[in-house]
């Protein structure tokens, strides 16, 4: 793990699909902290600690061999915050009582504080309430001696404990989700008021820090950077860049899959903008040589990512003297890999890793940062806001936005379908309210009369997703005089659409694409 000058906070992950949002808001408040599975938090408690956090998860503590932890967390002398389950693990370490199996207990509740404590400094004073969301199906019957009760709800009557003198703190429910609405303040109490963090974690300092560590890794040698046109591996390219010059070289990859006219920006920005040395690989015929014929999608992914590996090695190879492969992995990579990054080039573009030969070591200045930092960060730096805050875009590009096989033809129409919708969604002063927008163009015809003529051609899909994370999404309630506007534009503009629908559909975890 990186040891940051910063003051450090530690997160320890029990298996809640909503832990990073602990963290996102701990980073929010200006506090660097990190997340570490239960598995290897042991050894991440030898290292200097402001304050630990224990998340929520799916099991019972109830349970023969669930989730645990060590008990030298409650003797560092720092300030413990359990969440859900890490309340329930709390008390079941420290002499508490937890029961299982009639206590379910979800969505939005009252809770009552009970006495004054500063976990609730500035949102409710004693016999006050406040909104909260639960999600549990255990509960907390007996708290550990020392602890109190300082709020409750109808479900449940130990909803928060705290022991102020050691600083240990439970809570039944979520103050990370946004369905809390001032829990944001509640992390931000024990952060600040209880642990005294005094949020020095800020982008400024995270540039001139991260400059000074990559010129110590690197020294003399030179850096290939992947740049894919995202805006991961740009900010990457451009902090690499004002660490050490000109011994970064930047290979972009063209796949001719990207949006329209977005090879010509990429180029544009990092050759004449920022004088990076760039090489710009126009590959879109080799790739779509490649999948020719090919309709299913996880084998576009995998001929895509080959094929990018089989180019970025080819041209890699004519860079004389370089060691280093830079890499836009962010921080949700590393809790994914519970701590680890695999060698590949950025998951943007779903490789399958590098050939061994290369033998390069990596360089990740993102990887302690999640998506909205690097954004941040990009401001920073001086990217243009607009390049920074554009919609994300998957890897294998618009091979996965074209259902069945992948032509020049179907391409150039999606191509020119998208860049219609989100030229409206930006007129409409829209485009910063969404977190992705995109077109789909269906492997289905339809018969139309458009004049005095019949038409039999492609049906075009739109789709507009709210997120703030990246990791749940909802979609977006359109005017529909924008949508109308764009559809009608569709239409009259791009020869091979004569029929436009939107898409409404919400997505669960890890379902953000259009698959």
């Amino acid at each position: 793990m990186t040891a940051p000058i910063h003051q450090r906070l530690l997160i320890i992950d029990f298996g809640s699909q909503v832990t990073q949002l602990i963290a996102r808001r701990v980073r929010e408040s200006g506090v660097f902290c990190e997340v570490v599975p239960y598995t290897k938090a042991e050894a991440a408690l030898k290292t200097p600690l402001q304050a630990v956090i224990l998340s929520g998860g799916p099991s019972s503590v109830t349970e023969e061999n669930s989730p645990s932890i060590t008990d030298k967390v409650f003797a560092l002398g720092v300030p413990v915050l359990g969440i859900c389950y890490g309340q329930q693990l709390i008390c079941n370490l420290l002499g508490g009582r937890v029961e299982s199996g009639h206590h379910r207990e979800f969505g939005r509740a009252e809770i009552e504080v009970k006495s004054a404590s500063p976990l609730f400094a500035g949102i409710a004073a004693p016999g006050q309430t406040e909104t909260v969301w639960m999600s549990h199906g255990d509960r907390v019957t007996a708290i550990p001696a020392a602890f109190e009760v300082i709020a409750a709800s109808t479900g449940a009557p130990f909803a928060a404990i705290a022991d102020e003198t050691r600083r240990f703190y439970g809570v039944q429910f979520h103050p990370e989700v946004a369905h809390t609405p001032r829990g944001a303040v509640m992390l931000r109490n024990f952060t600040h008021t209880i642990a005294g963090c005094n949020g020095d974690w800020t982008m400024a300092s995270f540039r001139t820090e991260m400059v000074a560590k990559i010129r110590a890794q690197v020294g003399d040698a030179r850096v290939i950077c992947g740049l894919s046109g995202g805006v991961d591996s740009s900010v990457a390219a451009v902090l690499i860049h004002e660490a050490i010059g000109e011994q970064l070289t930047c290979v972009f990859v063209d796949t001719g899959l990207l949006r329209l006219n977005e090879a010509e920006q990429v180029v544009s920005l990092f050759r004449n903008h920022y004088n990076i040395p760039l090489v710009h690989v126009d590959a879109g015929e080799e790739f779509l040589s490649a999948l020719a014929g090919v309709s299913e999608p996880e084998r576009k992914r995998k001929i895509i990512g080959g094929k990018f590996v089989d180019i970025f090695d080819r041209e890699a190879a004519k860079v004389t003297g370089a060691a280093f492969l830079a890499q836009g992995t962010l921080y949700p990579d590393v809790i994914e890999s519970i701590g680890g990054s695999a060698s590949v080039i950025k998951s943007h573009h779903n490789v399958g890793g590098l050939p061994e030969h290369m033998k390069l070591k990596l360089v990740e200045p993102l990887r302690d940062l999640f998506k909205d930092e690097v954004r941040v960060l990009g401001v920073e730096l001086g990217l243009p806001p607009a390049f920074v805050s554009r919609h994300p875009f998957p890897g294998p590009g618009l091979a996965i936005r074209i259902p069945g096989a992948v032509t020049p033809e179907a391409v150039t129409v999606l191509q020119q379908a998208d860049a219609v919708y989100l030229d409206e969604i930006r007129k409409a002063g829209l485009y910063d309210k969404i977190w992705q927008a995109f077109a789909v163009l269906l492997p289905v015809k339809t018969v139309g009369v458009m004049g005095d003529a019949r038409t039999y051609e492609n049906v075009c899909a739109l789709r507009a997703v709210t997120s703030t994370d990246g990791m749940t999404a909802d979609f977006f309630e359109f005017p529909w005089d924008v949508l109308g506007r764009a559809a009608t534009r569709i239409i009259n503009e791009v020869r091979g659409v004569n029929r436009v629908v939107y898409d409404v559909t919400s997505k669960p975890p890890g379902t953000i694409e259009w698959e």
